[in-house]
């Protein structure tokens, strides 16, 4: 039997789902609390966020009307909460993407992304952590009183678990790659569900993405000569240049052609000239010397 207390809990879950037009689906599976505070203060006024269970969730759902809403709740993972806001997705997820921070790491955590010990000198000093650092596959030396780590090494690798050895070393080296923050998982609106995969995309991503869209359209539209305003200007030079090309090459006297067609038949008759009069008058040399000859 379902307890007053929880019937009133979903009833008011209810009502925040159908007044606010945008909600977010979260994971707050081991999110620190001071991290979920910093969080918070970054949405003020933009989002509010409501850790619930997820049986409430998924009732409070099942009796909103709201096209999609019950996709989102397919999604429900772990330590679930919700986001109500009136601010667009993506908005949002720039916000809860700007308020990373980094942490230790932990015995048991998962490898956000390769997890790389630079080379160099650290601040560790000789003795028995050198053990504790080969043991964990990374080459190093002794320079004075200081470990030199040899090479770049990869301890762990994206998606990897993160075991006790490693742990301990990369706290000792002062490397903190756990990065945390809100696990938004999914955000609705009008009926449409952004995934994770989406919402995080770079907006420098889209913006590439336009232009490059735009520059093949262009193109398509110049090969198959389809008139836009973006293009006409770009088709008529085009087409003014190969009309140009055609009079030229069938001889057609045009105010645009008739400099260059004088000018080449000028090259033509004065090379023919040469080729018939060496000297240039027209006339044969033999025939100048009868002449003298005679006189």
């Amino acid at each position: 039997m379902v307890s007053e207390r929880k019937k009133e809990e979903v009833r008011r879950l209810e009502e925040e789902l159908k007044k606010y037009p945008v909600i977010g689906l979260l994971d707050m599976f081991k999110l620190p609390a001071r991290q979920l505070q910093e969080i918070r203060e970054k949405l003020r006024g933009k989002a509010k966020i409501k850790m619930m269970k997820k049986s409430v969730i998924k009732r409070a759902m099942e009796n909103v009307s709201k096209k999609g809403i019950k996709e989102l709740e397919k999604m429900i993972q772990n330590q679930p909460a919700l986001l109500f806001s009136e601010t667009n997705p993506f908005e949002l997820a720039r916000i809860i993407e700007s308020s990373k921070s980094s942490a230790a790491a932990k015995e048991g955590d998962i490898a956000p992304k390769d997890i790389v010990v630079k080379a160099g000198k650290t601040s560790l000093k000789a003795g028995p952590v050198i053990g504790e650092l080969q043991r964990i596959k990374i080459p190093v030396g002794v320079e004075g009183e200081n470990i030199m780590i040899k090479e770049d090494t990869v301890v762990v690798r994206e998606g990897g678990v993160i075991d006790k050895n490693v742990a301990d070393v990369l706290m000792k080296l002062g490397i903190e790659p756990i990065e945390i923050s809100l696990n938004l998982l999914a955000m609705w609106e009008d009926g449409v569900i952004y995934p994770k995969q989406l919402l995080f995309i770079p907006l420098e991503k889209y913006e590439n993405d336009v232009k490059l869209a735009h520059q093949h359209a262009f193109n398509l539209s110049i090969e198959i000569g389809f008139v836009t305003k973006d293009n006409v200007s770009f088709l008529l030079r085009k087409a003014y240049r190969g009309a140009v090309n055609l009079s030229r090459e069938a001889g057609i006297i045009t105010r645009e052609t008739v400099g260059e067609m004088l000018s080449k038949a000028y090259t033509t008759m004065m090379t023919i000239r040469e080729k018939i009069s060496p000297n240039g008058n027209g006339e044969g040399g033999n025939d100048d010397q009868t002449n003298e000859e005679e006189g």
